[in-house]
């Protein structure tokens, strides 16, 4: 059996005053394998985010299972965590206690959990950096902390919901490099949620790309670009093919979400 197992997911919600309801994912189903980094590519509303949302186990499918190792993700657990775009850490907090957040709340004793902070503060390239304030830092170092925060617990899967998308062009780039490297050193399932082609290309095993009204599995494309993955992968004959062949499985969501036709 693959680490995550994905059979028949269907997402529906309530319209209001309880007319009918908006079904945002139908039928999904995927097997993803343990060490697989796995982009969710597709338009906005086809249903990237409900997804990884019921993988997180934060709003359980309508319909349909999600399995970890064989049992039913019902529920958020410490062995799946998330980066958001939005960075979610406290303000009041330094990067250290952002990072070691989870791991108080999973009740690590303190010298083990500071230790862990720090291994992954260093981890992130964010040494030097953990009595600062959110506040005092740039964004892409809140995003680094953030995913610092999220792989202290040592996660089986690192859920991505557009980690990188409010950050400008140069940074998200240096980012996208590092996560490559974070990803290898640390060896778990990655599931990375983007709108940005090349973006899915550069990191990905394989890119999963959606269909909208409802969200589906439109088609899976392996990359099999070597790594490690740096600057020079993105100038390889190889990547300018896979983009452009991903553009061209894209047009037809992107043309079906713009009209909302199924």
């Amino acid at each position: 059996m693959s680490q995550l197992e994905i059979e028949g997911v269907c997402k529906e919600f309530p319209l209001r005053g309880g007319k009918g309801s908006l079904t945002v994912l139908e039928d999904v189903n995927l097997s993803i394998e343990a060490g697989e980094l796995i982009v969710l590519l597709g338009p906005s509303g086809c249903g990237k985010s409900t997804l990884l949302n019921a993988i997180a186990g934060f709003n359980p499918p309508t319909r349909g299972t999600i399995q970890h190792d064989g049992v039913a993700v019902t529920r958020p657990d410490k062995r799946r965590t998330v980066v958001f775009q939005d960075y979610a850490l406290f303000p009041w907090m330094t990067v250290q206690k952002n990072v070691e957040f989870g791991l108080k709340a999973q009740g690590v004793p303190e010298a083990q959990r500071a230790a862990t902070a720090r291994s992954h503060i260093e981890l992130v390239k964010l040494k030097g950096f953990e009595d600062r304030y959110p506040y005092e830092i740039s964004g892409g170092m809140k995003q680094r902390a953030a995913i610092a925060r999220a792989l202290a617990p040592s996660p089986d899967i690192l859920l991505m919901d557009e980690p990188f998308g409010a950050l400008d062009a140069q940074t998200r780039v240096l980012l996208q490099e590092e996560l490559a490297r974070i990803v290898a050193e640390m060896r778990c399932t990655v599931i990375f949620v983007t709108h940005s082609i090349e973006e899915a290309v550069f990191l990905a095993d394989r890119v999963i790309v959606m269909s909208a009204h409802p969200g589906r599995v439109h088609s899976i494309h392996p990359v099999a670009l070597p790594r490690p993955r740096n600057s020079e992968t993105r100038a390889l004959p190889e990547f300018i093919e896979l983009t452009q062949n991903l553009w061209e499985a894209l047009k037809p969501t992107w043309d079906q979400a713009s009209t909302g036709q199924d």
